[in-house]
């Protein structure tokens, strides 16, 4: 391929030329720290909230894109040149480069001047500190005098603070250096206990923390004075931009390579320890000082590396499949179930795209990334679940975004999103058919982290129905509030003023706006929580919410039934959205997709119908897109939805997020074939070779891509961190594939396409491990299974016998 290719065996995707259409990321940490790595070396770092302890500085729409980030600078002292490994910041030509992204690590690689360095940048687990692991090669046939010059611009730990209060930022930076460590100390003074440093392995020439001594007057980062002259200035930051840079020289024989190590790391001193001695102002460095030691060891770091590469074995491996299809193997084996634990660990908050400032962690999002992780950190996914909960307000609703350091809702856009209360059901019933850990609904669960609230989660989970039942509106069908799952269809905001948030700006009493989408999710949730309770032994509960179900499928089939297809929504004048009587926007994505997974006209054909309709009218080389016609102006009675050009967003764009509603409503309805070709057209891996049109990265989702009405038709935007992670992974392991946990057992149902002879997979559920193998015996989707031998009947297999650790299961499809 153009850019580069994946290899499979060593679960990484190699880059081969710097210069890809857009940067091309990776994640580094699995918990606590964090940093964003692209090919090129750009991105940043942080701890828990990539808002509120910021360690690096990371720019957003930066000219060239993708400046700034953790760079090694390379420079022969005999001739004066320098150059970085990783081609950015100073864009030499090199003879070779190679960026391989893996599991949690990156390696990027570069020859220049006969001279190769290689860095491995990784988080050890449960450390709270990146490595990155530099090798240096002289591949000439002569001695070579080299410098080597890290750098690194701290940001000053609030990053929104860090942007725009300049007239008190510039005045604000500290920094100490001891022992040839940097520390970065900003604010340590008087509220913070906490401190950043940045060490290195060698004896060190030189140093410098203050950014314009290391650049020069009027330098960028692509050509430092510091390494320019090859001498740095030993400057000490006070004030104006800390940084930190190491200046190691080395004399390298023919053919000799050494290691040198760089560690930049977050510590936290007690209140009451923060400085040595007592009364000074030093950082108290007493309890930092062995990790350094540690991690300056290449001993201790390779058997960090090792021990990381062990945790994504046990994490990868809990499900791994063998199909006739390359490409979801390669999906879910490793990059979608990679990326579900990004989106897991960093919800929307930090990417390419989203600053790490406004979002922290959504509510509906996190919610629904459960459906990607849980079988793989049940224990977190727990935590997670209650966090969660515990910012539910004492109505039902929800705060729709709250921050991960503070765990408290974010008053800034508050809540009032009538969908968020459905997915806090839809997560709790993931988790529990995954574990069988029941015990979380007796949990005591505070509302709005207010002590005192505290209720049982199962409380939590009847009050987000009761929400919606509070909430329905004249045509019997839920309100829509604020937003529904399309944040940007705001039915009762009505804004012309420019500047003014269309989530958070309401200027009706919405009590007419109603979604046709919140009612099918309803459906769902509420049969969903009848099967919990049925669980849990709560009978009058069960009939309850299947009663409401019940109640609510009827709803959405005659009020939300427009002739062929589904409704979307009523507005505030109470006429129809996503119908054949509006102009534009006269059918809708959501709808129809999730009408036909929730099994809502499945019976009477309108599921059929709905899901033809979405192939005539929606369905696109590209995906499905969101809606059509396309809005051409703007609809003041609609919202942000109108804003966007033709094609882009949620304005007819293809949101890889919903596609799945549609692939799974198509298992739903028992045809594979249609499944599996939508969720081939916005595969990742499907994608490479058309990697100029697509321009994101090949191994993980993007949010959406342009729809048809748009002139980049294809392209993509906003990757990493999306719902579209989870809800693909979902579609293709538990609905084609088959393989779904249920209370009762692990239920083995494929709906693959015809033309496939069958597949393998191996699953680890609730802790033992089920070998799989799927053979067809003629068309159709009726299964019969064989379990260690012995036909049992229904497609459910059930738990094994008390200390059974492997599972045998034959299926025939026919």
């Amino acid at each position: 391929m153009k850019y580069g290719y994946f290899d499979d065996k060593a679960r990484e995707y190699v880059i081969t030329r710097p210069d890809t259409p857009l940067p091309w990321i990776n994640y580094i940490g699995c918990q606590g720290y964090f940093g964003i790595l692209s090919a090129t070396g750009g991105g940043y770092s942080y701890y828990r909230d990539a808002r509120l302890r910021r360690l690096t500085r990371g720019r957003y729409n930066n000219v060239p894109a993708d400046f700034g980030g953790r760079y090694i600078y390379v420079r022969d002292n005999a001739s004066g040149d320098y150059w970085s490994p990783s081609w950015m910041p100073t864009q030499s030509e090199l003879e070779d480069y190679s960026c391989r992204h893996g599991m949690g690590y990156s390696v990027i690689s570069a020859k220049r001047g006969g001279i190769r360095a290689a860095t491995r940048y990784f988080v050890p687990l449960d450390e709270t500190l990146e490595i990155w692991q530099t090798t240096i090669t002289n591949e000439r046939l002569t001695p070579a005098d080299v410098s080597l010059f890290s750098s690194v611009e701290f940001c000053l730990w609030e990053a929104n603070d860090d942007a725009t209060n300049y007239q008190r930022n510039l005045s604000t930076g500290q920094v100490e250096v001891e022992d040839e460590v940097i520390y970065h100390k900003t604010e340590y003074r008087e509220r913070r206990n906490h401190f950043a440093w940045f060490a290195c392995s060698e004896p060190l020439a030189g140093f410098d923390t203050q950014r314009e001594s290391f650049l020069g007057p009027w330098r960028g980062w692509n050509k430092p004075a510091a390494v320019e002259e090859g001498k740095s200035r030993n400057s000490i930051a006070h004030g104006w931009s800390p940084m930190g840079s190491h200046h190691v020289k080395l004399t390298l024989a023919p053919g000799e390579s050494r290691q040198i190590i760089y560690v930049l790391g977050y510590h936290e001193n007690p209140n009451e320890e923060k400085f040595d001695p007592p009364g000074s102002q030093t950082v108290n460095k007493k309890t930092v000082k062995p990790i350094i030691a540690k991690y300056r060891d290449v001993k201790n770091v390779e058997a960090a590396f090792t021990a990381l590469g062990k945790h994504w074995d046990n994490l990868l491996g809990v499900y791994q499949v063998a199909s006739p299809d390359e490409h979801a193997d390669r999906m879910v084996n490793i990059w979608n179930a990679y990326q579900c634990m990004a989106t897991f660990n960093m919800s929307r908050s930090a990417s390419s795209f989203e600053t790490g400032i406004g979002r922290g962690l959504g509510f509906r999002d996190s919610n629904q990334d459960l459906l990607g992780f849980v079988h793989m950190v049940p224990s977190r996914a727990r935590e997670r679940i209650l966090d969660l909960a515990a910012t539910q307000l004492s109505s039902g609703g929800a705060y729709h975004q709250f921050q991960p350091l503070t765990k408290k809702g974010n008053n800034d856009i508050g809540g009032d999103f009538n969908d968020d209360p459905h997915w806090l059901i839809i997560g709790v019933a993931a988790y529990l058919k995954e574990t069988g850990d029941f015990s979380i609904l007796d949990e005591p669960v505070v509302f709005d982290n207010q002590p005192g609230s505290e209720a049982p989660l199962y409380e939590h989970l009847r009050r987000s129905i009761q929400y919606a039942l509070d909430r329905l509106g004249p045509h019997g069908l839920p309100l829509i509030g604020r937003a529904d799952w399309n944040d940007c269809l705001n039915l009762n905001c009505f804004s012309d003023t420019p500047g003014q948030s269309f989530q958070t700006t309401t200027s009706k009493d919405g009590k007419v706006a109603e979604s046709v989408f919140i009612g099918a999710l309803m459906v769902l949730s509420a049969r969903e929580l009848s099967a919990l309770a049925a669980e849990v032994g709560k009978g009058d509960d069960a009939a309850f919410y299947a009663d409401v179900a019940k109640k609510m499928d009827e709803t959405v089939r005659t009020a939300g039934w427009d002739g062929e297809w589904f409704v979307r929504a009523y507005d505030d004048f109470g006429r129809k959205i996503g119908s054949k009587e509006n102009e534009e926007g006269k059918i809708f994505i959501e709808s129809q997709g999730f009408a036909a997974l929730a099994g809502i006209g499945v019976d009477d054909g309108k599921a059929r119908s709905a899901l033809d309709a979405v192939r005539k009218h929606l369905a696109t080389p590209h995906g499905i897109v969101l809606q059509q016609p396309a809005y051409s102006r703007y609809y003041i009675e609609y919202g942000e939805i109108s804003t966007y050009p033709p094609g882009y967003k949620e304005n007819a764009g293809i949101f890889c997020h919903n596609n799945p509603w549609v692939i799974i409503g198509e298992v739903v309805l028992g045809n594979g074939d249609a499944a599996f070709d939508y969720y081939s057209r916005i595969c990742p891996s499907a994608r490479e070779g058309i990697s100029d049109v697509h321009r994101l990265e090949p191994y993980v989702y993007a949010q959406m891509i342009a729809g048809r009405d748009a002139p980049t038709h294809g392209e993509a935007k906003n990757s990493w961190l999306t719902g579209t992670a989870a809800w693909n992974y979902y579609a293709i392991t538990q609905w084609i594939f088959g393989i779904r946990p249920e209370y009762a057992g692990l239920r083995v149902a494929p709906v693959v396409p015809e033309r496939w002879t069958g597949f393998t997979a191996s699953r680890v559920f609730r802790g033992v491990t089920y070998d799989i193998s799927v053979k067809r015996n003629g068309a159709g989707n009726t299964v019969s299974l064989v379990v260690d031998g012995k036909p049992i009947d229904g497609d459910i297999v059930p738990p094994p016998a008390k200390g059974v650790k492997a599972v045998k299961v034959e299926a025939v499809l026919g």
